[in-house]
């Protein structure tokens, strides 16, 4: 079984989720297949410093220069590149993650509307009894959402809406942002030193 993680962008608030989710998987030895929607390219850059650029293959220059990995680490694909690996069950990663992950994505994987490969990606991952993790954020959810989520919840994803604890008394974002990251992770089974444990 592959050992890569598909980490997919798109277009809903909470761009510092997924770079950090991204830098975490590769400093724990993870490839990453990165895709990322047109709408996801440009929150980043509303929500970070990042200029990130449109074009794929420009995109995968950028990520990895920002990480400081090779392109065997960090594969970047098209929303249209249909031999990605990540769309075929003969060659799936070992987990998806959509994060963040829009309303609207989540309408189309619930509904198995497979338009691109981020839709693709997820609906490959439900089918072949992979990790689908949705890390959904929005607020408040209607009826249309929760029902696409009992959906996909019912289809095997985990459904993680974007809501960190505060117990740990937080004093800055990032904390608030590895919270987060740090409960993919632990679903992903890959090791983190993210912050202290409920009762340690």
């Amino acid at each position: 079984m592959s050992d890569a993680i598909a980490v997919a962008i798109t277009g809903a608030s909470g761009a510092q989720y997924p770079l950090r989710l991204i830098e975490q998987l590769l400093a724990a030895g993870r490839t990453v297949q990165l895709m990322c929607s047109q709408a996801g390219q440009v929150v980043l850059n509303m929500e970070t410093d990042l200029k990130v650029p449109g074009n794929t293959s420009e995109m995968q220059k950028f990520f990895c220069e920002h990480f400081g990995v090779t392109d065997q680490q960090l594969q970047v694909f098209g929303r249209q590149q249909w031999t990605a690996p990540v769309a075929s069950g003969s060659n799936p990663p070992e987990a998806v993650v959509v994060c963040p992950c829009t309303t609207g994505t989540l309408a189309t994987i619930a509904n198995g509307i497979c338009d691109d490969l981020i839709d693709r990606a997820a609906d490959v991952a439900l089918k072949e009894k992979r990790k689908l993790i949705l890390l959904v954020r929005e607020t408040p959810f209607s009826s249309i959402h929760l029902q696409n989520m009992l959906t996909l919840s019912q289809a095997g994803a985990v459904i993680m809406p974007a809501n960190p604890g505060f117990y740990f008394k937080p004093t800055t974002i990032d904390e608030i942002v590895d919270f987060m990251v740090s409960r993919i992770l632990d679903h992903l089974n890959v090791p983190h030193n993210l912050g202290a444990r409920w009762g340690e």
